[in-house]
């Protein structure tokens, strides 16, 4: 690669017509996340436009599709887990051309698919055969009592290794004592 510079770069356009979900609503909010977006500004747009448009897209790509899913689970928690769910991944064509130095050489065409995801997130109920489809889920409270019982139970049994010990210990004796 030392005999080439990066020229341009060509990417699939994201177009609204080739979000992969089937039966998409007619009007939806569509929410784009980038590397760059920022968590706050995307949140606070799409809660806005929510109750007007009753469903959303969530789309990212590559190092984004991170971001994507936290937005759409912060969306869902902020819904308290009503909303209906279809989650699809695929993959954006990216063409990388590469410009020789030496005349010599011909120019590079590197192909690459980055991983995609759309999320829609809906108020209405969705189709529940579609695949990706996730239903609107009761989720679990947080029980902090709960937890520092296990925790005091798990101490207990390492406290009770000590004593098992002792116990094998007594064991041995006992058995010696006998002889």
């Amino acid at each position: 690669m030392n005999n080439y510079v990066k020229g341009k770069n060509c990417e699939q356009p994201l177009l609204k017509e080739k979000i992969p979900i089937s039966n998409l609503p007619s009007d939806f909010l569509w929410m784009q996340v980038r590397g760059g977006s920022k968590i706050r500004n995307l949140l606070t747009t799409a809660l806005k436009e929510f109750p007007e448009k009753k469903s959303v897209v969530w789309t990212g790509f590559g190092a984004s599709v991170g971001k994507t899913i936290t937005c759409a689970e912060i969306m869902k928690r902020e819904y308290k887990h009503t909303l209906h769910q279809i989650t699809k991944i695929s993959f954006k064509l990216i063409e990388e051309y590469w410009d020789p130095i030496i005349p010599e050489l011909d120019q590079l065409v590197v192909k690459r698919q980055i991983p995609m995801i759309n999320i829609l997130l809906s108020l209405d109920p969705l189709d529940e055969k579609e695949l990706g489809y996730q239903s609107p889920g009761k989720t679990l409270q947080y029980l902090p009592d709960t937890r520092k019982q296990k925790r005091n139970q798990k101490n207990f049994k390492g406290s009770n290794k000590n004593n098992k010990f002792k116990s094998k210990e007594e064991k041995i004796n006992k058995n010696q004592t006998q002889r």
